[in-house]
């Protein structure tokens, strides 16, 4: 049997014998089951990229951290990954006018401090933190305490490997918000290629990263921007003078301000109002409205007032649902919600909208919006977007809880508009439509399962299976109450549609509880008998077992491999669905390349001394190919990856290192060597790597 029959024979839910399940137009199976299968794994990468913040705890590194600080001038970040700068300019200077008025108001902090004694020594520091927290301006104040004086803005989309060519002259650095991905990390080896050259041009770096992106083996500070009365002060000191501040700060409004937690430019800003009330250019009363005006009251002045109109109001509540993400499609979007507003509010007046009405910069200053040119990561690719999201990140939840509890008339309307949106042919839209249920089902549980999650999960639709799934993911993420009993519940439950749901979105929550969602999938592998003669959907089922188990190994690693390796020994209703997923993982390549994931973590363990994770995928890849179900599939990755060594040295060292722990016993040599003969190439000739490999396997 070829690798793509018996890929064909592991994935199919029905296939006529001998022939390629992946290539075959005319197979059985659903085209809904072929891509929810096909797409495991690319199904979580989306719920990372294009979920709303709290989406966080999903991979390894924190996204939170936002909070105050100094910012002077742009700031700079991006939504996902981004494709090496290819043209235009990658380095241009910063203004001298700008470091002396940062100068004059920038306060010192510890993250400062320690990240400065980093820089002096090493030449390069990575501070990692929030965007809007004042990253850039400690960047550039970290070059002037070193007394640097020509300081140089760089690409952000400049790639790792490609920072040394830009390093020239003896200038100091700034480079916002590091374009990383999961198979493009800032490693040590860029670091110290990059300090070589700043040591021979006598220039000094400063990197600024958010918590998300991907560090390999680098170290950062982490950026703790000094306390809020501390930038306050600095600001309003340096306009009226010492004297005046004390006598301001003992104001009930400037008190009642830094109560709460701001950022840099509405702390700005409130310097600002405070020096003009000092000038006698405002009253204490404005002074004090400015500071009463929290996100509850600007929600509901929104929402209640007969401005802004029913147009712009539905715009921000298209905002809320996609903060952070394109304009465009907020815009797009949120005109389809007015058209559904509109036919609650007045059935016989249709919707008027101007083509070419409100400007982009209104809309965004009414919504206290921001707006930059950012990137979003698709399957072709990093493209440019100009995203917009609220200035303040907590407008976004309270908006629509407000919406959904205390303007029940536009219930109907919004549970239209979101399964709108959870139809939609983007990923960014299908994602937050499950990303809405969620933030709705925080408001009122019972309404948004009843209205949203379980007709989803209820429907004749892999789509709208994986739209409950991934609603019920991100709700556990937001901690509401009862949504993980729910979930244990529709796992062990007798709905097959709401067990996939719940299957699915135990998968992807690997990272978070990977105990109870591996124990509650093996629950369920323990009661099924791999079989595949079984019927379409309970063989559909037994699939979407191995896919959530494989999100669990690839997601969350050494845990449950090893608890997986204990099945795979001991219980063999939950070995085959195991070895299948084991398998599947193999398949996977890094993100930007055809690298395989599962070797590149074999190549860690043996690296990092991780014996004991070295020795159980050694142990399942043995097992595999000594189990008659699996042998054939076992060696059809196993071919492929010698095909991959070929073009690619360090999945060659990989291989290298792992076959002599696989090819344990005379039959396994045997084996292996035969592959290792008679594997060609995609030309039909013979991969070269495969002669050299064939030391690696010769008996002893």
């Amino acid at each position: 049997m070829s690798q793509d029959e018996a890929e064909g024979t592991a994935t199919a839910d029905s296939t006529t014998e001998g022939n390629d399940q992946k290539n075959d137009p005319k197979q059985e199976e659903t085209p809904d089951a072929q891509e929810q299968r096909q797409k495991a794994w690319a199904a979580r990468r989306d719920l990372i990229e294009h979920a709303p913040s709290f989406v966080s705890s999903l991979v390894e590194r924190d996204q939170y951290g936002v909070s105050g600080g100094y910012v002077q001038g742009n700031v700079i970040y991006q939504f996902g990954g981004s494709a090496d700068a290819t043209s235009g300019p990658a380095s241009g200077p910063i203004p001298r006018a700008e470091i002396e008025a940062l100068s004059a108001v920038f306060q010192s902090c510890p993250s400062f401090d320690e990240a400065l004694g980093r820089l002096r020594t090493e030449r390069v520091v990575v501070l990692s933190g929030g965007h809007a927290t004042g990253r850039r301006s400690a960047a550039m104040m970290l070059l002037l305490r070193l007394g640097v004086e020509r300081m140089r803005d760089l690409e952000p989309g400049t790639s790792p490997a490609a920072l040394r060519e830009h390093l020239e002259g003896a200038a100091g650095y700034v480079l916002c918000n590091l374009a990383t991905s999961r198979s493009r990390p800032l490693r040590e080896l860029h670091l110290r290629s990059m300090r070589e050259q700043l040591e021979r041009a006598d220039g000094h770096l400063v990197i600024t990263i958010e918590p998300s992106a991907a560090l390999g083996d680098v170290p950062s500070v982490r950026w703790e921007p000094p306390p809020v009365e501390d930038m306050l002060r600095s600001h309003v000191t340096q306009s009226v003078g010492a004297t005046a501040w004390l006598a301001l700060r003992r104001l009930p409004p400037v008190q009642e301000f830094l109560d709460r937690e701001h950022r840099p430019d509405e702390i700005a800003r409130f310097a600002r109002r405070l020096s003009a009330l000092h000038h006698g250019e405002t009253s204490e009363q404005e002074l004090a409205a400015h500071g009463r005006a929290d996100i509850a009251a600007q929600v509901t002045e929104w929402l209640t007032g007969e401005q802004p109109p029913l147009r712009d109001k539905a715009f921000l509540i298209s905002l809320a649902v996609f903060d952070g993400a394109s304009y465009a499609v907020t815009a797009e979007l949120g005109d389809r919600l007015f058209a559904l507003l509109q036919k609650t509010e007045d059935p016989h007046e249709p919707p008027r909208i101007p083509v070419f009405g409100s400007t982009r910069a209104d809309r965004l200053q009414l919504a206290r919006a921001q707006g930059h040119m950012g990137t979003e990561v698709t399957e072709w690719g990093a493209v440019a977007q100009f995203v917009a999201g609220f200035q303040n990140r907590d407008i976004p939840r309270a908006l629509l809880h407000e919406v959904w509890n205390l303007h029940p008339s536009a219930r109907p309307a919004l549970v239209a508009w979101i399964e709108q949106l959870a139809g939609d042919g983007r990923p960014l839209v299908r994602t937050r439509a499950a990303a809405a249920a969620a933030l709705l089902a925080a408001a009122d549980l019972p309404s948004a399962l009843a209205l949203l999650i379980e007709p989803w999960a209820d429907a004749n639709s892999f789509g709208a299976w994986l739209n409950a799934a991934n609603a019920l993911t991100l709700a556990v993420l937001l901690k509401v109450p009862t949504v993980p009993q729910i979930l244990h519940s529709w796992c062990t439950g007798e709905n097959e549609s709401r067990r996939w749901t719940a299957i699915r979105a135990y998968g992807l929550l690997g990272p978070v509880l990977h105990e109870e969602a591996l124990q509650a999938l093996l629950d369920v592998a323990g009661q099924q008998q791999w079989d595949d003669t079984e019927e379409e959907g309970e063989q559909e089922e037994a699939l979407q077992l191995v896919d959530a188990l494989e999100l669990l190994l690839l997601a969350v690693e050494g845990p449950v491999l090893a608890r997986l390796a204990e099945y795979v020994r001991d219980d063999h209703a939950v070995r085959d669905h195991a070895l299948l997923a084991f398998l599947h993982a193999c398949e996977q390549p890094e993100e930007d390349g055809d690298r395989p994931l599962v070797l590149g973590w074999y190549a860690r363990a043996t690296v990092q001394d991780a014996t004991e994770e070295a020795r159980h995928l050694a142990t399942f890849w043995h097992t595999a190919l000594n189990d008659r179900a699996h042998t054939s599939g076992a060696l059809g990755v196993l071919r492929d990856w010698v095909r991959i060594a070929d073009r690619d040295p360090a999945t060659e060292a990989a291989l290298t290192a792992l076959l002599p722990a696989i090819a344990t016993t005379p039959t396994d040599r045997q084996r292996i060597g035969h592959l290792l003969r008679t594997v060609r190439a995609a030309d039909g000739g013979i991969p070269q790597a495969s002669r050299r490999l064939q030391s690696a396997v010769s008996a002893p």
